[in-house]
């Protein structure tokens, strides 16, 4: 392991910003713990830790969202007291936020300009010429007039970033800047950041991808459990080393791919097409069959189709033609699936909606409980995470309840076997929370998502859906998944993965479906590609 300073507060005024003995409490949770760490003026400083270890809480206090119960800060050995992102902001600190905060309807420029203080009169097309002026002279391609819903995920990255520079940030802290990016963004957005610290701005970023942490900063500070481990340089760290520095103990790196075994066809997509509340086409003519016992994975810029193409499956995306079959496994009970089709499909369906065929089932125009009322174990983990997973106001206990509600009978609801699930999820998937009767908006991202998976996969799905199913995990917590996964395959479920980190999907999966614009590019083997083929057909130009 790494030997790293037990403190990085050591009162240098050539530091950008420091802190010292930084602690925040949220009732009983002690969230960062005496926190001591310093970014200098240019250089790229990545925190690291695994989740709940306080790095988005210790960020959020230099950016003002939270103000710190006890410590200090310095900006430029100077010490400060930031009460809001106004304060922040005057000290010349912005944060470029993993979920954008941005204003659709509005341009670039006005998103950029949106709550500044200034003239009641402001001369936009003076500003649009500034914010170009600023977005070259670092690289960026932006249009300031562009509106921001027609921008794709990386321009309105690119419309943050330049926001909080022209409000005069020289402290940036992103958090998982890469996170919904290709190989080629990522690339390109980190040639920028390095020009960033030449001229002489402070960076800090959060990001569990250890490849770009070694590739991009100068240091790297962990945290753990919510307190300082340590600094080291990163030229005199690796991927293993900074591993164990967060979870304090050896951990594999590697995910295992077991070969599939008599994979066999559990659904096929023909021709689908969907379309979203304005009319416009989110899918258009997607083909793919999906086997059990394999993982197919599917790759996208950010908005081409994978949230609506796993949606539509799940039955909660309109579909405008196409057909969605589902083979059940071979127990010989045809006739059964067929009259049990026939008691759960409404009168008022079409002669065509829930047909059973030599295809399959046909599961177009059926709602989630019409096609659980077949018997298909299908189970849906999806991006939205407290939108469409879990209800953010209800406690663990209930949110597992939420699965099986629909089987209770009578007015009483038995809730002994969703707390029994809740309290096997938090042991299983070391889910850090006080209690089953937490509720779910207190906890944070990742450790929401290991709840919404363990509640799926407790389903015993026969084709199990993960949009993102380690979006903001840390690497310890990332690899407990991916066994998951793994076990599923082994039992035979289809799985369909959305991921947007391209090394795990091509360590993970059998098969990569990539999707471009709503469009299917092509289906890969993972074993016969690489990323820069996989991002290349992601952008649409590219031939695998």
């Amino acid at each position: 392991m790494l030997k790293a300073t037990g403190s990085d507060s050591s009162g240098n005024e050539s530091a950008a910003i420091e802190l010292r003995n930084i602690t925040k409490r949220f009732g009983s949770v002690l969230a960062n713990d005496r926190v001591s760490l310093s970014a200098q003026k240019g250089e790229i400083l990545s925190i690291l830790g695994e989740n709940g270890s306080g790095k988005t809480t210790l960020m959020n206090m230099i950016s003002g969202i939270y103000f710190p119960d006890e410590g200090q800060i310095f900006v430029e050995g100077r010490e400060v007291r930031i009460t809001s992102p106004k304060d922040a902001f005057a000290l010349g600190i912005g944060m470029v936020h993993q979920h954008f905060k941005l204003v659709e309807v509005l341009s670039a420029a006005e998103n950029i300009i949106l709550g500044l203080p200034g003239k009641l009169r402001l001369s936009l097309e003076q500003i649009e010429k500034e914010v170009a002026e600023l977005a070259e002279s670092y690289g960026f391609v932006l249009d300031p007039k562009q509106k921001i819903y027609e921008m794709s995920v990386s321009q309105r990255q690119t419309v943050e970033i330049v926001k909080v520079l022209y409000r005069g940030a020289k402290i940036l802290i992103l958090d998982e800047p890469t996170a919904v990016l290709t190989p080629q963004e990522a690339d390109t957005l980190f040639t920028i950041l390095r020009k960033m610290r030449e001229d002489g701005k402070s960076i800090l970023i959060i990001t569990h991808k250890l490849n770009e942490v070694l590739a991009l900063s100068d240091r790297v500070s962990v945290l753990r459990k919510g307190a300082y481990v340590g600094t080291v340089k990163t030229k005199e760290a690796t991927a293993r080393s900074l591993t164990e520095m967060m979870v304090g103990e050896k951990v594999r790196l590697d995910i295992v791919r077991p070969a599939p075994k008599e994979p066999k066809k559990r659904l096929v997509v023909s021709e689908l097409s969907c379309v979203d509340k304005e009319g416009l086409n989110v899918l258009t003519n997607v083909s793919f069959a999906a086997y059990g016992g394999e993982i197919l994975g599917i790759a996208g810029i950010a908005g081409s189709g994978q949230k609506e193409l796993l949606e539509a499956i799940a039955g909660l995306q309109a579909i405008t033609s196409g057909s969605i079959d589902y083979f059940p496994p071979n127990r010989g009970n045809e006739e059964t699936d067929k009259a049990n089709l026939a008691k759960s499909i409404p009168t008022d369906k079409t002669e065509t909606t829930g047909k059973t065929n030599e295809k399959g089932l046909d599961l177009v125009g059926l709602k989630p409980e019409e096609i659980k009322s077949l018997g298909i174990r299908l189970s849906f983990v999806p991006e939205d995470r407290l939108g469409m997973g879990l209800v953010p106001d209800m406690d663990l206990t209930d949110n597992m309840l939420l699965r099986s509600l629909h089987d209770e009978k009578g007015f009483l609801v038995d809730r002994k076997k969703p707390k029994k699930l809740a309290l096997s999820t938090i042991d299983r998937l070391s889910v850090s929370v006080p209690g089953v009767s937490t509720p779910v908006r207190r906890l944070s991202g990742g450790n929401v998502q290991k709840i919404l998976v363990g509640r799926e996969i407790a389903g015993d799905p026969k084709v199990l859906m993960v949009a993102y199913p380690v979006r903001g995990l840390d690497i310890r917590s990332a690899h407990t998944i991916y066994d998951l996964l793994n076990k599923q395959k082994e039992k035979g479920v289809a799985l369909l993965c959305v991921g947007e980190d391209l090394d795990v999907l091509l360590a993970l999966c059998d098969k990569i479906m990539v999707l471009s614009d709503g469009k299917m590019s092509e289906i890969l083997d993972a074993k016969q590609t690489d990323k820069e083929a996989i991002g290349l057909l992601m952008m649409g130009d590219g031939v695998a």
